[in-house]
């Protein structure tokens, strides 16, 4: 096998068919993980360093310190000099010599702490460590007990066991920091559901509800600390072994499958034997042995050792004994999960930003509701009315960079007190789809949705399975346009390639004003959320014919549509929605061709997870595709489909995110529909007029006025120059058009004729350009 580095080399380990007596046909294997370079952190090193180097948080020539006396040492030192970086580690006394060798023939600095806090050792390289973190600045720390990229390394382990073996009925393996064995168990239950997961830690580690011994003699397994990646909701059955039961089985791995391993091996060793022996027929269970035994010569390997320290003294057992949960123990024995110290605990739902109408803080309290924690990241808590009443925490960080997000997250919480993350913003759609990866929680590829966001990647994908869309040409220079028209033909459309509600979306007659359009478009770096732009516009074809959108929901390999709306646009040049009608009244084979197109639109990019709001116009040879959001509807669709269907499409989206089936939708009842209070001229808003009389007509539902008195205000151009909406239901569409109608007529929005400032604030408090 060829590769291009030692880093690239990290993983491909073999898996071992070890001889075990269990019942006939159970089968045990040992995932060789002590078969990288130096040992199975080496796997954790290298996705650390490299996550950090992509997300910006280790710059190119940075030193990297990380506290370890063993295996995680070794990796960080392997990975961080080949890269390039100084390599600090931090240590204890315990480390052994040949750990100390090796890091100082890989060129690290090697500090150690002279002798353990109240706490520990662990504790005390974490001061020190501090100190150095503070004498180097910009110095990376990868915090293999915090950072979700410990447990996201062990994807690819994953991958490799169902490459080798297919499905496998138990996982067993040590924990210490929590990262191997929650990382390998979360990805095997995508396509294992009913796993069971066995995890072996060591008497007198906290990690399992134990009290602390510091003095135990184990490493690799077990913790005086409770790392944050641990998710023991993840783990079925856990063993404990003292410190002798631990080095015997380490002895006998040796001496009955030639495997000459760390003491870490030896307990999932000796937890293997008991499992295959109580184990149904057919049964397949996989171990990690994660560690080599070249560290343990001078210990679990030396007699001497063993009498200095007393091993042959302790009392050990042939087979586990089992407990109740919480009990104390003094040598192997095992309990059920339960009682770990899971059981109460809060767990959250993490939203990255929100949008500004609708149904952001709706999905707040709704979340509540579910039993749930919200939890909103944002940078500007002001953007949000009523967000001081959603009874929410608030984390105030920079949410358009991902490190930043990243940092945040770990700082805050421990991976068993997030259930989720999502977003009710388009432009974030991307940055959740990367931090639900990174965490291992329900989410969408992120090329999914990042071909979503971009349209132009978007319009190739679709190009690629033939889906029908406009004629189109991506621009990245004004220069570029007069090919660009010429292809598309004329009228054509321009616009960002990235943005939403219609921003800069324009109907072009001549070749001029495309060209203008385009130079207006490239001109915009960042997005009305500081977001940097694609720089790149769109150039396509104009269709003509109503628009509609159709609502996907996409869970478990299935994608079935919730209803189609149609959608009513405010005049050329401008594509404005000012009215939303669920569902639209379309002949059954009309909705079954659109739905047909955006269900393999969606699949041909990728979409897996939860609902999708899909444009199409119906032109008079067919429908097209306009753009794909990997999203819920916005315009306060999702509040239309609950009103027809009784369907809480709001809630089935968090639900989604929280790892849980979606409940099933019901077909339409009624009609429901919004429309959108709009300006007729420039101006400044002093207010609006006959809210009252509108929620008086029969079948309204609500009357909203989102603009603010004094906001600079305008016939629309985008979405955010709206002034509010009614919200209104019946038996009918037409019926329900003409109450959003009879209501819209009775609102005056009270227009002074002041001129806008430079950099006026719209209607929606957005800074216009």
């Amino acid at each position: 096998m060829l590769f291009n580095s030692v880093v690239d080399a990290i993983g491909h380990t073999p898996l071992v068919r070890l001889r075990v007596a269990g019942a006939p046909g159970v089968e045990v294997f040992a995932k060789l993980e002590l078969q990288n370079l130096f040992a199975m952190k080496d796997r954790v090193a290298r996705n650390m360093i490299l996550e950090a180097k992509r997300t910006g948080a280790l710059r190119d020539g940075a030193p990297v310190i990380e506290s370890s006396s063993g295996t995680m040492a070794l990796g960080v030192g392997l990975v961080g000099t080949a890269l390039g970086h100084d390599v600090h580690i931090v240590t204890d006394p315990r480390i052994d010599e040949v750990t100390l060798a090796k890091l100082r023939a890989l060129g690290c600095q090697v500090h150690v702490v002279e002798a353990m806090s109240e706490h520990g050792w662990q504790s005390a390289r974490l001061e020190l460590l501090d100190r150095l973190l503070a004498d180097l600045p910009g110095a990376f720390w990868p915090q293999q007990y915090s950072n979700p990229d410990n447990p996201g390394a062990y994807r690819l382990l994953a991958d490799e066991i169902l490459g080798d073996l297919g499905p496998i009925d138990v996982l067993v393996g040590s924990v210490g920091s929590g990262g191997s064995l929650c990382g390998t168990a979360r990805a095997l239950r995508d396509t294992l559901p009913d796993l069971t997961v066995v995890g072996v830690d060591a008497v007198g580690s906290v990690l399992f509800g134990q009290p602390d011994v510091p003095g135990r003699l184990q490493s690799g397994l077990g913790n005086s600390l409770l790392p944050k990646n641990l998710d023991r909701r993840l783990i079925d059955e856990v063993h404990w072994l003292n410190d002798t039961e631990a080095f015997e089985s380490t002895r006998a791995l040796a001496r009955e499958q030639q495997i000459f391993a760390g003491n870490t091996s030896g307990s999932v060793y000796r937890v293997l034997c008991d499992l295959a022996a109580r184990a149904e027929p057919g049964t397949r269970i996989v171990g990690i042995l994660p560690d080599r035994g070249d560290r343990y010569v001078d210990t679990v390997y030396s007699d001497p050792y063993w009498t200095e320290q007393g091993l042959h003294e302790l009392d050990t057992a042939s087979a586990p004994r089992a407990v109740e949960p919480g009990r104390i123990v003094h040598g192997w024995s095992r309990t059920p999960r339960e009682g770990d110290g899971t059981s109460g605990l809060r767990r959250h739902l993490l939203f990255v930003e929100s949008n500004t109408t609708g149904t952001g803080m709706l999905a707040l309290e709704t979340t509540r509701g579910l039993g749930h924690e919200a939890v909103l990241l944002t940078s500007s808590p002001e953007r949000y009315a009523g967000l001081a009443e959603a009874e929410c925490e608030v984390l105030v960080c920079d949410t358009n960079s991902l490190a930043e997000l990243r940092r945040t997250v770990q700082n805050r919480f421990r991976r068993e007190e997030i259930a989720g993350i999502t977003t009710t913003s388009d432009f974030y759609v991307p940055l959740v789809a990367d931090l639900a990866a990174w965490l291992g929680l329900p989410g969408n590829p992120v090329a999914a949705v990042a071909a979503c966001r971009d349209k132009s990647e978007l319009r190739k994908k679709l190009d690629s399975a033939r889906v029908r869309q406009p004629r189109f040409a991506a621009v990245t220079e004004v220069a570029s346009v007069p090919a660009a028209v010429d292809a598309v033909g004329l009228p054509c459309v321009v616009k960002p390639a990235d943005e939403s509600g219609s921003t800069n979306v324009l109907l072009c007659a001549t070749r001029e004003q495309a060209e203008a359009q385009v130079e207006r478009i490239l001109a915009v770096q960042v997005n009305a959320r500081g977001l940097a732009t694609a720089g790149t516009a769109l150039v396509e074809e104009y269709l003509d014919g109503p628009e509609f959108s159709v609502e996907m929901f996409s869970w478990k390999g299935e994608t079935r549509c919730i209803g189609i709306t149609e959608k009513s646009v405010t005049g050329s040049p401008y594509f404005v929605e000012h009215r939303h009608l669920f569902p639209a009244p379309l002949s059954r084979t009309v909705a079954g061709q659109l739905e047909d197109l955006v269900r393999r639109a969606v699949e041909a990019v990728g979409i897996e997870l939860g609902a999708t709001h899909t444009e199409v116009r119906l032109a008079e040879d067919g429908p097209a595709l306009i753009e794909i959001n990997a999203r819920m509807a916005g315009g306060m669709i999702p509040e239309l489909i609950r009103l027809a269907t009784g369907t809480e499409l709001l809630e089935q989206q968090l639900r989604v995110a929280l790892g849980r089936s979606p409940e099933p939708a019901a077909e339409p009842t009624r009609h429901a529909g919004i429309q959108f209070l709009l300006a007729d001229r420039e101006g400044e808003l002093a207010g609006v007029d006959g809210t009252d009389q509108a929620r008086d007509i029969d079948g309204v539902d609500r009357v909203v006025v989102t603009a603010r008195p004094g906001a600079a205000v305008r016939p629309p151009r985008d979405a955010y120059d709206r002034l509010g909406y009614v919200i209104a239901h019946g038996d009918s569409a037409t019926q329900v058009t003409k109450t959003c109608a009879d209501a819209i007529g009775q609102l005056t929005p009270r227009i002074h004729d002041t001129p806008p400032e430079p950099n006026h604030r719209t209607a929606e408090g957005r800074t216009a350009r």
